[in-house]
Formats: structure tokens, C-alpha cells, sequence
């Protein structure tokens, strides 16, 4: 889920930015800092959006720099358990295939994709369902559930499991199938009601 966070830091600002105005000092430290940055508070931190900096700034003896408080929004991305999401298949590997969802990669493991035998072609990018004959390839969209999410101190990336096993989950080929068969007796009962007037 993608959100806006108001935070607040203390940046330093070197002398070399004295020249420039101190909000955009502060920004681009703070752009730095935190841009790329995975929290397990606050998940991914995309970008860092605006920021109000206290102009009476600190300064420490023996440092040339400014220090300064500053409050700033940064917009996040916090991907929460059962949460359904849209993403592309980046990769396909021997145990699944990798999903981008926003600014990660998410798990689509072999089992977690549809209750048929699957095959995965890595050399041709394909995982290839035995009995259904349905495909999903590297550039597919799907929509699927999230059921697992690591953002701890050690996971630099964070990890994040996702399952298609449920209804309406799947590459978006597989969804509109599904919605036509449910339509397919309305549009039936409609006809015959036409017919009968």
C-alpha cells in the first residue's frame, strides 16, 4: 500500500551548500539518506516529497557544518499481508517466478500459481500449466494476494511472498476468462427473455 509519511531527522549541511537555500540542501541530504531505503517500519521509501527546515541551525565545535531540523514527507510503499496487487513478471526461475509490484520484486513460488502440475522453462522465460495448458511468460500481468512480508533490519531488500491460488487471481487473461464464464448464463437468461417478449 503506498502512503504519504511525514517524518522528522536532523540533517547536517556541509558548508559547501552553504551557497544554496537551505531547503534544498536539506532535501537533496535527505534524498540521499533515505530515497531507496527499506524501513520495517515504513517499507520502502520511494521518494522524499517536501520538507519544512528549521532555519536556526547547531553548530557542534571542531564541525563546519550546519545542523538542522527538519520535518519530511516521504512517499512509501508498506506491502501488507493479504493485500491484493497488480504486477508484471520480471523473471522466471526453476521455483517460480519474480513479480514487480511497485518498487519490489515479490515470490511467486511454483506451488502458489493454480492447482495443476507446472512446469517452468527458464530458458524460454515460460511456466507452463500441464493440464490447463495456461502459460505465464516474463512481461505477463497478474493479480495476486500477498502472504508473506520480511522487512526486518536484515533483509536489505525485503522479501515478499504472493499467491494466484484463490479466485480471480492469476495472469489477467486467466481473471477475464473466469468473468466471461460467470456471465455467460445472464447473457443467456437475457436472450431467452428477449425471445419470449
Amino acid at each position: 500500500m503506498y502512503s504519504v509519511s511525514t517524518q522528522e531527522d536532523i540533517v547536517r549541511i556541509p558548508p559547501t551548500l552553504f551557497g544554496t537555500s537551505i531547503k534544498k540542501a536539506a532535501i537533496n541530504i535527505l534524498k540521499s539518506k533515505y530515497e531507496s531505503m527499506v524501513s520495517p517500519t515504513l517499507g520502502y521509501i520511494i521518494i522524499i516529497l517536501d520538507a519544512t527546515v528549521n532555519p536556526m541551525g547547531k553548530i557542534i565545535a571542531g564541525n563546519g557544518g550546519t545542523f538542522h531540523r527538519v520535518t519530511f514527507d516521504a512517499l512509501t510503499f508498506f506491502p501488507q499481508l493479504q493485500e491484493v496487487v497488480h504486477g508484471e513478471i520480471v523473471d522466471i526461475t526453476d521455483f517460480g517466478a519474480f513479480v514487480r509490484i511497485g518498487p519490489a520484486d515479490a515470490l511467486l513460488h511454483l506451488s502458489q500459481v493454480m492447482d495443476d502440475y507446472l512446469k517452468s522453462d527458464v530458458a524460454s522465460g515460460v511456466i507452463l500449466a500441464n493440464q490447463s495448458g495456461r502459460t505465464l511468460k516474463v512481461s505477463s500481468t497478474i493479480r495476486a494476494r500477498i502472504t508473506a512480508v520480511s522487512l526486518g533490519k536484515a533483509a536489505t531488500m525485503g522479501k515478499i511472498g504472493i499467491t494466484c491460488r484463490q479466485p480471480f487471481l492469476g495472469a489477467d487473461e486467466w481473471i477475464k476468462e473466469e468473468l466471461e464464464k460467470i456471465d455467460a448464463p445472464d447473457k443467456k437468461e437475457e436472450k431467452i427473455a428477449a425471445k419470449g417478449k
